[in-house]
């Protein structure tokens, strides 16, 4: 049986190994008070999010997940019928009946916008309190603990509403810097200070979790009832000058094939603009992938990618669909053989946090920049599911 046709492009492959792998690290760095919420926003962080949450339910044993909108939240609710789900974002209000149709909760962020979604359904919203203690972003704001614990109360007593939680985000958990550990010890006393205001006034909330991927690895607390743990569910760093734990895999590996292998002479240009000019003689192979599979233009001249288990540096732009690797000292080249742009190949290891490295971003947007056009395919201990 002949392989699919796109395996002869460009494709992602996605070890569910490695997650079952980075879950159990995970729940080892946790206290046993402490559950881990998944983090499976926009698309699970470009790993696809079916594959993913199924195998976090039923083979990890996750309960809880975070997503950033309506539509996230619906699509893992399809397929995990019993998961608690948590919108971390805004949902419009006009469509806060699909908020309860779904079992959905929702972040609220003050006390109108809970009165909003209040006047627009018919029974009872499940929701978690949203306050900023330094973000900037979204969130209820106030001086001290005692005043955001009063508008919390003020949100708890709408009938409509049945509160489960208070959380926030941290800004720097991923520094070493320590103005920036003061800063988080700031936002972390100020939601638990919250919290126990909230219980001296009666109000006794399940939930109250602070504890994003960073937080998770470097500065992890028992009083944080869930992890909500994102990044480092996929094996990249919150922050590549910060090692993450001891055997975090990533998960996704990414490859293309080489469609066509040859040899330019001295003075010979490649690519859009004529930016790169042979010095001599060299052989170029062409890789089936570029920017609009995600693989960023940025990295023209600049990255470098895996064949026969040796880097071969990109010569000129990267183009949209194809880009040109220098392999004039890599033998028995030829039209077929598998590109290994992310992951490892041999004893050579290109990670996406290193590719983030070269163009100045993060690996965040490195795996969630892969596009729908490349597929992908799914592993469990070697095998193809």
């Amino acid at each position: 049986m002949s392989e699919p046709r796109h395996l002869h492009r460009a494709w992602a492959d996605i070890s569910l190994s490695a997650l079952k792998n980075n879950i159990s690290i995970i729940k080892k760095l946790n206290s046993p008070d402490t559950e881990i919420m998944a983090v499976v926003k926009a698309d699970a962080y470009g790993h696809g999010y079916e594959k993913i949450v199924n195998c976090l339910e039923k083979e990890c044993g996750i309960k809880y997940f975070a997503v950033s909108n309506i539509d996230e939240a619906v699509e893992v609710r399809l397929c995990c019928p019993d998961a608690e789900i948590l919108i971390l974002g805004y949902t419009p209000p006009e469509y806060a009946e699909d908020l309860l149709r779904y079992n959905i909760i929702q972040g609220i962020v003050s006390a109108e916008y809970a009165k909003e979604l209040c006047s627009c359904i018919s029974g009872k919203l499940r929701c978690h309190i949203k306050i900023d203690t330094g973000m900037g972003r979204i969130g209820l704001r106030h001086e001290t603990p005692e005043q955001c614990a009063e508008e919390i109360a003020e949100i708890c007593r709408l009938e409509k509403l049945s509160a489960e939680g208070i959380y926030t985000h941290f800004a720097v958990a991923d520094s070493d810097d320590p103005d920036n550990i003061a800063y988080t010890d700031k936002q972390e006393k100020f939601i638990t200070d919250t919290y126990d205001c909230l219980v001296k006034s009666g109000i006794q909330l399940p939930h109250v979790h602070f504890m994003n991927s960073a937080a998770t690895c470097y500065r992890n607390s028992s009083k944080s009832t869930l992890s909500r743990a994102g990044i480092i569910i996929y094996g990249l760093h919150p922050d590549i000058s910060l090692d993450i734990p001891d055997g975090l895999m990533p998960v996704m590996s990414l490859k293309a094939v080489i469609s066509h292998v040859k040899t330019i002479e001295a003075g010979s240009c490649v690519s859009y603009g004529r930016t790169f000019r042979a010095e001599g003689e060299m052989r170029v192979a062409t890789v089936t992938i570029g920017y609009a599979d995600g693989y960023s233009r940025q990295l023209s001249s600049k990255g470098e990618i895996l064949v026969h288990g040796r880097r071969c540096r990109i010569v000129g732009r990267v183009c949209m669909d194809q880009l040109m690797i220098d392999v004039t000292d890599i033998p028995d080249v030829c039209p077929g053989d598998i590109a290994t742009l992310i992951g490892t190949d041999g004893n050579e290891t290109i990670t996406a946090d290193e590719l983030a490295s070269i163009y100045g971003t993060i690996g965040y947007e490195v795996v969630c920049g892969i596009s729908k056009r490349v597929p992908r395919i799914y592993t469990d201990k070697g095998e193809k599911i």
